[in-house]
């Protein structure tokens, strides 16, 4: 097996358990290098750092799988790890729909696994995981004996692998727009085109904490993608529910999940460009009792961090200028480059340009199926925030 050694100055964080190795972080090799095979490293004292796989067209150029020496990679080694999540997940009650796996924090560096209902969707976003997706799938047919599954590798990070983007069965072949429940709600999930899997998971606990808010309330939800949060506004007790979003393929589908719940009569969405929208009707002194706010990712790049803050001061701010006194502002940031600090420091300065004073009722981040580990950033990237709002 090829061995890698490491610099003597290197970042804490691998010792300190993060399985990323940066290509620079690599002072020399023993064996050749060859894209997806699994290498030992090592130390620059010989010391065993771990097993991972390499491939040195990435700037990751290992993502470590194990600190056991001993530890053989093999198929009954994704078994183990795949079960390990799962058993993982039912402990805290997530069992109908999931994230089963969950990258870094499942130690399965890359690997995203979605369940809903029987149905699973994978990604294997990394060169080193994509060559196990057979083992994978194999792990997966065993443990769940599920009715199909479903890659969704339609991503540009795969590129940065050199590995193609694609989308298909892997397993079984079936409807791709599945229904699901959460909450006692029914919603249509489109897992071969909607976005990431076909549907954002980690909110589900938080979509619960609005139910007290909403009771009687006139709400309006922006970014609303495919409604979720909306009909739940709408199924807590909201008077009205308007929800705005770009896509209209995804007002669609929102309109459709209103009325799978009878919810249509007090759920409406509309197909508008947000920040255009909310500043027209800023000028118009429309009025929300509730406005709610869980916006895309405005950036992915470190480079681009103060575009992205600027975005979330500016739709905050226009939501804030948008609610009666006293009304609730709910707000998402799931940028896991942008801080659970630097989000609410953007909040707050959003609020004394509104000249607005901030309460907080509940800060929370994902649902507990998308551990957060200490000292990975990159598994800590979900904010939600839900305070009143009130004037001066």
């Amino acid at each position: 097996m090829t061995s890698l050694i490491l610099n003597k100055q290197i970042a804490p964080r691998i010792s300190n358990g993060h399985p990323w190795i940066y290509a620079n972080e690599i002072a020399s090799n023993k064996g050749e290098i060859r894209g997806g095979d699994i290498v030992e490293v090592f130390y620059h004292n010989g010391k065993f750092c771990g097993k991972g796989y390499v491939n040195p067209l990435s700037q990751i150029m290992v993502r470590l799988l194990t600190r056991d020496k001993k530890e053989v990679i093999d198929g009954a080694f994704f078994y183990q790890r795949i079960l390990k999540a799962w058993n993982y997940r039912k402990k805290l009650g997530y069992t109908t729909n999931c994230r089963l796996v969950f990258g870094e924090a499942d130690d399965l560096p890359a690997l995203i696994i979605d369940k809903f209902n029987d149905y699973l969707v994978i990604q294997t976003l990394s060169l080193g995981m994509d060559k196990w997706k057979t083992a994978i799938v194999e792990a997966l047919v065993s443990i769940f004996a599920p009715k199909g599954i479903y890659e969704r590798n339609d991503v540009p990070v795969r590129e940065l692998e050199g590995l193609p983007q694609q989308k298909g069965f892997l397993y079984g072949s079936f409807d791709t727009d599945i229904m699901i429940e959460e909450n006692g709600l029914q919603f249509s999930v489109d897992i071969a085109n909607g976005q990431k899997t076909g549907y954002f998971l980690d909110q589900q606990d938080n979509r619960r904490e609005i139910a007290s808010i909403v009771k009687g309330a006139d709400v309006l939800g922006v970014f609303t993608y495919t409604g979720t949060f909306e009909v739940h506004a709408a199924h807590y007790g909201a008077k009205s529910v308007l929800g705005i979003d770009i896509s209209e393929q995804a007002v669609a589908r929102a309109n459709q999940n209103a009325a799978f719940n009878h919810l249509q009569d007090r759920c409406q969405f509309m197909c508008s460009n947000a920040f255009d929208t909310l500043k027209e009707w800023g000028k118009e002194g429309k009025q929300f009792d509730v406005v709610m706010l869980d916006p895309p990712a405005f950036t992915k790049s470190r480079t681009h961090i103060d575009k992205a803050l600027t975005g979330y001061k500016e739709i905050n701010l226009r939501g804030m200028k948008l609610l009666k006194d006293g009304g609730f502002l709910v707000s998402s940031s799931c940028t896991n480059l942008v801080t659970a600090q630097q989000f609410l420091q953007t909040i707050e300065a959003a609020a004394k340009d509104a000249h607005k004073k901030v309460r907080q009722v509940t800060f929370r981040h994902q649902s507990g199926d998308h551990p957060i580990i200490w000292g990975m950033e990159n598994t800590h990237y979900l904010k939600f925030l839900i305070a009143e709002i009130s004037n001066w």
